[in-house]
């Protein structure tokens, strides 16, 4: 259970019409993870998703399709098959300090009677820290990769 502060965590969520193995899959398989991990037009390569508890997870980003540069370079702190998916940015792979922690994101896939209720709660060391990550489009972005991954796995 993800403890909410208001000041520190910021959520998207969404019920997603489909069963919660496909949005599962979709979150967790590379190459579909790819099709919806950041707005588009840019796209996102998987480099390493190691669905374990100290697991490698890095994703890069591209304007172009050409040239990627670093997006996500994290650990998995917990990963529940088909229910829960817990990283930070905090620390690398094997529990690594990393140098510019930012997020810890907790998501979770419930059943729902309209398929898949979806909940992505991204926490924050500090309301400073929550403030900048909202003027960096929060919102609009993880609201809209949600978006691409209920497309998706409503296909």
């Amino acid at each position: 259970m993800t403890h909410t502060q208001s000041d520190l965590d910021l959520t998207v969520s969404r019920i997603i019409r489909a069963p919660r193995t496909r949005v599962w899959e979709a979150w967790t398989t590379p190459s579909q993870l790819e099709q919806w991990w950041v707005p588009k037009p840019a796209t996102a390569r998987v480099v390493d998703l190691e669905l374990r508890p100290g697991g490698s997870f890095v994703t890069e980003i591209s304007e172009t399709g050409v040239t990627f540069g670093p997006h996500i370079a994290g650990c998995f702190l917990d990963v529940v098959d088909g229910e829960r998916v817990v990283f930070t940015n905090a620390l690398t792979a094997g529990w690594r300090p990393a140098a510019d922690p930012f997020i810890t994101a907790v998501i979770t896939f419930a059943d729902h009677p309209g398929g898949t209720e979806y909940l992505a709660t991204v926490m924050h060391k500090d309301a400073a820290t929550a403030a900048q990550h909202v003027e960096l489009g929060f919102h609009d972005g993880w609201g809209t990769v949600t978006r691409q991954l209920a497309e998706l796995a409503e296909a």
